[in-house]
């Protein structure tokens, strides 16, 4: 994942090479392969190679085409072929992936973002009309951000310079904390006002006192695939997760597949053995990752992830943490955390005791985020039942919630309401969604309702059907997560997600639910398809313990020091939290009881990072009013400015 850093101005005022200069150190970590720059005019721009593919290797960057565009391009290209063979005549066979990239682009303008299918992020600097762009692929896998500061624009695909080096003060952006403390903040939002993140699959058009942010492609709800047997399903199943995970294999050193034991990680693994058995890959070696903990009793994995190396014939890396603090509450204060999710990262030590006890690189990991929520792992049969009622199907409506009922042991009562009140808003239908945070302050939870519920959408009865606007609904929530991953470099290597691969997700989403989930059946559809695939004891386990002491042990470990972290912090005095509840909740945790742990260590994460903010970030923020002009209910509207 290679990074970049661009000055623009658009006031016609050349760019002081000095800037690209102060930020050079910050960028080096992140690409170890090699720099590119350009400062011409009024436009700068510094790069840094990370190459993960054998293509990369060959490509210069910043890139400047035949016409003067200048091309600044992070990211994976899956279907280059298909392209290479639509701008034929224009390239090599030898064209790199940024070549492709250009080209298109040459081609079809800003309608080419919506041709490339891969892991990107791009700047494009047109000095004709003396516009920028600034575009990110559909599910936003790469980070890239920006600021305007008068009458310049930054941008860059790591946060810390846009804090540390810019010329203006920053202010917090209370909607983000709220965002992280609960479903993670809209993906447009940074944690500071003035600089604001590329939306996934959308451009932003940046000129002279103009700044559009665009949708560029979606996914299409009239799209709906119908087969005549479940045979049909499982074969287009195999095929298309085959396609996403052979996509995901192009590198030039080894992968390493996380692999928890769990249904998802396992299917990965497997299905990548296939591949690269069938020699569709080039990959010099696929390795994989495990973490387990003997003193967990609901983290009983490693019986699994055994029955997976066994299966492969090849011991993976096994690291285990039952001798590992979970806590780290002295981070390195040489070392700048931008954002919470950097500070979260620094309380965990699981990737840097991986790189101590494994030194040999690994540029690309793969990960099974995505099949949880897309694949059935999470049996919830409303987007079903609501398709039903919508159509009409009422018996069969009634037939179905019956069957669910009896599979969840719940009452046939239960059922048809919790899928009935998708369609009515949070506040009428009685059942409270979002598991309440008790430390969190009455002013902040009125003030940033949408972002503490995860930004609530109403189901419609009319338009797209019911499921498919579910799905986009958690496609919105996996998009969040993404844009808070923050970017590492100790150790440093690409993260790719084969269940988030965008012809998995169409076909998955076009496919009926039923095919999805059945009353008592969990991830109908993947069991049968990875049958003789993945092993039989994963495929037939219940699903997977995600309840682990680990955290809360930790907790009660460090409950004095964590109390003490509270007392006057940062986050009482932006009266987001209040510093006694807090204390309350560790106390309690301590003894065994049961708190929201997810929330009260990304609460810890917030403090930390607070407490080290520059100078040039001011705190507290009383004025939202430029955030609300963004952002309503956590939907991304065009922003034009005169």
């Amino acid at each position: 994942m290679s990074v970049q850093f661009g000055k623009c101005n658009f006031d016609g005022k050349p760019v002081d090479p000095s800037d690209l200069d102060e930020v050079r150190p910050a960028l080096a970590p992140y690409g170890p392969d090699g720099e590119g720059s350009i400062c011409r005019g009024n436009i700068g721009i510094l790069y840094r190679a990370f190459n993960t593919t054998k293509e990369s290797r060959h490509e210069t960057q910043p890139y400047t085409s035949k016409n003067g565009l200048v091309v600044t391009w992070d990211g994976r290209l899956d279907n280059r072929e298909e392209l290479f063979a639509q701008l034929s005549g224009e390239l090599s066979s030898e064209s790199t992936d940024l070549e492709i990239v250009a080209a298109a682009y040459q081609r079809w303008g800003t309608k080419a973002f919506a041709k490339l299918v891969g892991d990107w992020a791009l700047s494009i600097w047109n000095p004709e009309d003396r516009s920028l762009i600034l575009a990110k692929d559909f599910i936003g896998t790469r980070h890239l951000y920006y600021t305007i500061e008068r009458d310049h624009v930054t941008w860059c695909t790591i946060l810390k310079p846009l804090v540390v080096l810019g010329t203006t003060g920053l202010k917090l952006s209370e909607d983000y904390m709220a965002g992280w403390l609960s479903y993670f903040p809209a993906a447009h939002l940074t944690p500071y006002r003035e600089i604001r993140a590329v939306p996934p699959s959308h451009f932003v058009l940046l000129q002279a006192g103009r700044e559009q942010a665009l949708k560029y492609w979606e996914f299409d709800s009239r799209q709906r695939i119908h087969h005549r047997s479940d045979q049909e399903y499982e074969e287009d199943f195999r095929s298309v997760f085959a396609e996403s995970v052979r996509r995901r294999l192009r590198s030039i050193t080894p992968v390493l597949a996380e692999l928890s034991g769990g249904m998802d990680s396992s299917s990965v693994v497997c299905m990548a053995d296939e591949v690269i058995s069938s020699r569709q890959a080039e990959i010099p070696k696929l390795d994989t990752l495990s973490y387990y903990d003997r003193n967990e009793p609901n983290w009983d994995e490693q019986c699994y992830f055994t029955r997976v190396q066994e299966k492969r014939g090849q011991p993976g890396i096994c690291v285990d943490l039952s001798s590992q603090d979970f806590f780290r509450l002295d981070p390195d204060e040489t070392d700048f955390l931008p954002e919470p999710s950097s500070a979260l990262a620094a309380l965990e030590q699981t990737d840097s005791l991986w790189e101590k006890l494994h030194p040999e690189r690994y540029r690309v990991r793969l990960s099974g985020i995505g099949g949880d929520e897309f694949a059935g792992g999470v049996p919830d049969p409303a987007p079903q039942l609501a398709d039903l009622l919508v159509t009409g199907q009422f018996r069969e409506f009634l037939r179905q919630s019956a069957s669910w009922a009896l599979a969840m042991k719940r009452t046939w009562f239960y059922v048809a309401l919790n899928t009935l009140s998708r369609f009515v808003p949070d506040t009428l239908s009685g059942q409270p969604r979002v598991q309440p945070i008790p430390w969190l302050t009455p002013g902040l939870m009125k003030r940033q309702a949408p972002a503490l519920h995860g930004y609530p959408r109403r189901t419609r009865v009319r338009g797209a059907l019911p499921s498919f606007q579910m799905s986009m609904t958690t496609l919105d929530c996996l998009r969040r997560q993404l844009a808070c991953c923050s970017a590492r470099c100790n150790p440093l290597y690409e993260e790719r997600y084969p269940f988030l691969d965008r012809s998995m997700l169409e076909f998955l989403v076009s496919i009926p639910r039923s095919q999805i989930a059945r009353p008592g059946c969990r991830r109908f559809l993947m069991r049968r398809a990875m049958n003789g695939i993945v092993p039989e004891e994963i495929l037939a386990r219940r699903r997977k313990a995600s309840v682990s002491r680990a955290p809360l042990a930790a907790i009660a470990k460090h409950a004095n020091s964590l109390c003490g972290l509270f007392r006057n912090g940062r986050a009482s005095s932006l009266e987001i939290v209040d510093d006694e509840a807090v204390c309350t909740a560790i106390e309690r945790a301590s003894h065994g009881s049961q708190i929201p742990v997810v929330s009260l260590l990304r609460t810890v994460a917030l403090e930390l990072w607070l407490r080290q903010l520059p100078a040039r970030v001011h705190v507290p923020v009383k004025d939202l009013s430029a955030e609300k002009s963004l952002q309503k209910g956590g939907e991304l509207h065009d922003i034009q400015q005169a």
